[in-house]
């Protein structure tokens, strides 16, 4: 699954670091805007503005485990 999230956010923004350890740091609000939105779009998950936290979008490992979690609670 990392992998294939890396290469929707890496085909959708091409300038963005994914291997940085300080992600969120490298995002503006429409890059976050659009990692929300398609991630959401490709899962079948609810990402909202509260998901954008510093914390869900430190790294690309984070992000995964954001999309993780949203899945399981979307199966419970």
């Amino acid at each position: 699954m990392k992998e294939e999230i890396r290469t929707i956010l890496e085909d959708l923004l091409p300038l963005v670091d994914f291997d940085s350890d300080f992600l969120f740091s490298e995002l503006n609000s429409l890059d976050v805007t659009t990692i929300l939105m398609s991630l959401s779009d490709k899962y079948g998950i609810k990402l909202e503005a509260l998901d954008a936290t510093p914390k869900n979008l430190k790294t690309l490992d984070s992000i995964v485990a954001l999309v993780e979690r949203k899945l399981q609670e979307k199966q419970s």
